[in-house]
């Protein structure tokens, strides 16, 4: 293992992060203060209690997910595309460094900034809403593990996007819907039967689901079966980079 080409992949996008440190702070913040005033006010009047849990404390594991997931995803596609993009791919390919030294680099990079702003919008809850950590390490676990896969999936769409369209094409599109559409602000159980079965088949909603479980010790699903869904889709993610790598599909060619 090349340590000292993923400290230095690391480093160079870690320094483009926090020459930019205001705007990744103040957008996240900004962003969950709105969604507190929205959400956790005025439907938060209508919607008292979810699963005996204060609405405004509940929707905090979603918000976290829903910027984490975008952020995750957005930080990683846009750190490997640039390369492409400027030609300096080749520069890296030709390294003595390979596929995976390349990507803990960049996925390091990309989780590290998603886990800060992640913290950041967990300490801007606890000026809007008492909450409490029912299993703090679980709640790391989960919020590291959310960072990881999620930047592997940015990653994989870095490579993929031909143009800056394509880059925000799966982040909007796809990623925000099903964050929404998977527990974020509401429970599972609250929809009518057939939803909830349909609701099963979005990938997210085990992600927030064992998320919220480490904050309120309630959840949609089990946390047997989320961890499963986080390791497996983890891992699919690491074997299509692997894939990728081998082929020089959308990088050499």
């Amino acid at each position: 293992m090349n340590f000292t080409a993923v400290a230095a992949i690391y480093r160079f996008e870690m320094a483009r992060f926090f020459r930019t440190i205001t705007q990744s702070l103040v957008s996240p913040v900004l962003s969950t203060s709105l969604y507190f005033v929205v959400f956790g006010t005025a439907i938060g009047s209508r919607i008292q209690e979810v699963e005996g849990i204060s609405y405004g404390a509940f929707i905090v594991p979603g918000l976290i997910m829903l910027s984490v997931m975008t952020q995750a995803t957005s930080n990683a596609s846009f750190g490997i595309y640039f390369p492409k993009f400027m030609g300096t791919i080749y520069e890296l390919l030709s390294a003595p460094v390979n596929f995976l030294e390349i990507t803990l680099g960049y996925v390091g990079a990309a989780a590290t900034k998603s886990l800060f702003i992640g913290i950041v919008i967990l300490i801007t809850a606890f000026f809007f809403v008492d909450i409490s950590i029912a299993h703090p390490f679980a709640m790391i676990a989960f919020l590291v593990l959310t960072c990881v896969s999620f930047s592997l999936l940015g990653f994989i769409i870095g490579i993929w996007a031909g143009n800056f369209e394509q880059l925000q094409l799966i982040p909007l599109l796809i990623i925000t819907p099903l964050v929404f559409l998977g527990g974020s602000f509401y429970s599972v159980t609250m929809l009518p039967p057939i939803w909830q079965t349909i609701t099963m088949f979005n990938p997210v909603v085990y992600l927030i689901s064992g998320f919220r479980w480490s904050f309120f010790g309630t959840a949609d699903v089990s946390i047997g079966l989320s961890l499963m869904a986080v390791g497996f889709f983890t891992g699919a993610c690491l074997v299509a980079i692997w894939w990728i790598f081998r082929t020089g599909w959308r990088i050499r060619q």
